[in-house]
């Protein structure tokens, strides 16, 4: 195998994701549970591939193959490798699981930790940086630490009389003084790979917990005469764990805290009640838009400049266009709303459902894949569903569109300049014409055609409206 300097050496990241997290006092493997409605370890790999690393290795244990699906959601397959860890005996254990691949790689390893979500690429990249020009030369092992008024739980972080590695020292080994240092371990790691998998050879379980500690293996590494590196970091929050749900919403609310900041201070964005407004991370907001308290803002949401959104509403994954007004506790997921819509109050926009331009939905409204042409109206009381309609088309109070048969879903058009009457029954597949007008009550189970009445059940033609246009005209 040629020599590279440390520099030229390739990046591998190694992601510790096999524990259940019996703190979380849950039946769901820890880094499946959801921070800024994403699981824990898809936060880790997102973060891993803005270093753009050769492969991501994922160790996998409990519920493996769920994890296994997380990750692949956030990971392109073709740099992703899973490893199997069937029994938990420790970090070093768990590392020791990739040796088949990493062992004779002259590469830097990453290491980091499934449920360690807050930690920032540009982080990780002057970690990785100081790791491979320590001294000029690079380092076998450089330890990412922070210092914690209260270390509780954390391994030590013990220097010598120089001020440099001694060893670090986990909690429950640690000795009175030693739990006094509040300079701990992040858990999160760069290794000259050969070196670490040589190191680990050498790991004993001979410890209050009968694990083998990737922790020792910077101390053995120093022992053979290497250089073990320490990257200070002053940003604590970037390296919390999370082991219990305390914890989970700890890190929720600090994460909402930045990203409703942010908008505020960079995107002129005004929020009522800052403290009691959810906003995803991913979400986007424009310019001069105002939200009202207790709104869930979730998943990859985009809403436009100079909108007003009223409390208790709730998007999901939906483009908002531009001076829209969503009144007070609707729920739009999966939808877009075109420029200056009304919405609500206590609107239901789900399925892929469209509003074009100054289209309005009103109370007690469910639109469910469906569009909503430019300027066209459905105030109240109204389910449409697997419909399509037209521009400047009102939908009278109450009106359904039947698209369920008991066995399929069937579509339900309708046209420019249409008018339904309310309590109007659209027994789908159907179609009605431009210009046309449904009384109210009325069940239609066959196509209209444009510019006539129908009534009754089942709807009859009874007049030809464009005679009554025609003649209006003359």
């Amino acid at each position: 195998m040629e020599n590279v300097s440390n520099e030229q050496k390739t990046l591998d990241v190694l992601i510790l994701a096999a524990g259940l997290g019996t703190r979380m006092r849950s039946n769901l493997a820890k880094v499946l549970h959801r921070l800024d409605g994403r699981p824990l370890i898809n936060h880790v790999c997102r973060t891993a591939t803005a270093l753009a690393p050769r492969k991501v290795y994922v160790v996998i244990g409990h519920q493996g193959e769920d994890v296994k699906t997380a990750v692949l959601e956030e990971l392109d397959g073709d740099h992703a490798e899973f490893v199997w860890q069937q029994q938990q005996l420790g970090t070093g254990h768990a590392v020791n699981q990739a040796r088949e691949f990493l062992e004779n790689e002259d590469s830097t390893l990453l290491v980091l930790s499934g449920d360690v979500p807050m930690i920032r690429a540009e982080t990780l990249a002057a970690l990785v940086q100081q790791h491979r020009s320590h001294r000029g030369k690079g380092a076998a092992c450089t330890i990412l630490t922070v210092k914690l008024d209260d270390p509780t739980g954390y391994g030590r972080i013990v220097r010598d009389d120089h001020g440099l590695f001694d060893r670090i020292v986990e909690q429950k080994d640690a000795t009175e003084d030693e739990r006094k240092v509040k300079e701990i371990n992040s858990g999160i790691y760069c290794f000259d790979a050969c070196k670490l998998f040589t190191a680990l050879s050498h790991v004993k379980n001979e410890n209050a917990q009968g694990e083998y500690y990737l922790t020792d293996v910077p101390t053995l590494l120093r022992n053979e005469g290497e250089a073990i590196a320490i990257y200070h970091h002053s940003d604590s929050h970037e390296i919390e764990g999370i082991n219990n749900r305390v914890q989970l919403a700890d890190m929720e609310r600090i994460l909402n805290r930045r990203v409703v900041k942010r908008l505020m201070l960079d995107y002129g964005v005004t929020f009522i009640d800052p403290y009691n407004s959810y906003v995803s991370a991913e979400a986007q907001i424009g310019r001069d838009t105002v939200i009202f308290p207790n709104i869930s803002i979730e998943g990859i949401s985009q809403i436009g400049d100079g909108c007003t959104i009223r409390s208790g509403t709730r998007i999901t994954n939906s483009k908002i266009g531009h001076g829209v007004e969503i009144l007070d506790n609707c729920v739009i997921i999966d939808s877009e709303v075109g420029n200056q819509c009304t919405v609500g109050p206590m609107a239901h926009l789900r399925g892929k459902a469209k509003m074009e331009e100054k289209s309005k939905v009103g109370n007690f409204v469910e639109l469910k894949k469906t569009v909503l042409g430019r300027g066209s109206k459905a105030s109240h009381l109204t389910y449409l569903g697997d419909a399509s309609i037209g521009e400047k088309t009102n939908i009278g109070a109450g009106t359904i569109t039947c698209n369920y048969d008991g066995k399929n879903k069937h579509a339900t058009t309708i046209g420019n300049n249409v008018k339904i009457g309310s309590d109007t029954m659209l027994v789908a597949p159907v179609k009605v014409g431009d210009g046309a007008v449904t009384g109210a009550g009325s069940v239609v189970t066959k196509d209209v055609e444009p510019n006539k009445l129908v009534v009754g059940a089942p709807a009859r033609a009874i007049k030809d409206l464009s005679e009554e246009t025609n003649s209006a005209k003359e």
